[in-house]
């Protein structure tokens, strides 16, 4: 059973920055994701982020598409089996994590 993929309304706009292949890839491999998008440490996918540069981003997780360049971090939400996508960039330094620190913040 997958988790249920919701989308801040910042990731929505991420994701239409993409071009069309790169839209395809994330779209697939956040649908794998969801599958199981427990932190690896719980048995599933997930990379567990915690402070980076700076950013406080606990209880977060990353999905890395290296060949694409592309992070997309995102949220679960346990209570009711969702996961939130919060940022989908490119992976330039650590950019990604302080768009997603500073997302976190506004609660987009």
């Amino acid at each position: 059973m997958s988790w249920e993929v919701l989308y801040t309304d910042d990731a929505k706009a991420d994701l239409r920055t993409l071009d069309g292949s790169q839209r395809k890839t994330v779209i697939k491999t956040i649908a794998k994701v969801s599958r199981n998008p427990l932190p690896a440490n719980e048995g599933g996918y997930g990379k567990p982020l915690g402070n980076k540069h700076g950013n406080d981003l606990t209880g977060l997780c990353k999905i890395k598409l290296v060949k694409e360049g592309i992070r997309v971090v995102y949220a679960l939400v346990r209570t009711e089996t969702a996961m939130k996508i919060i940022v989908i960039a490119a992976r330039s330094d650590d950019e990604v994590y302080e768009i997603a620190a500073q997302r976190r913040v506004r609660g987009k």
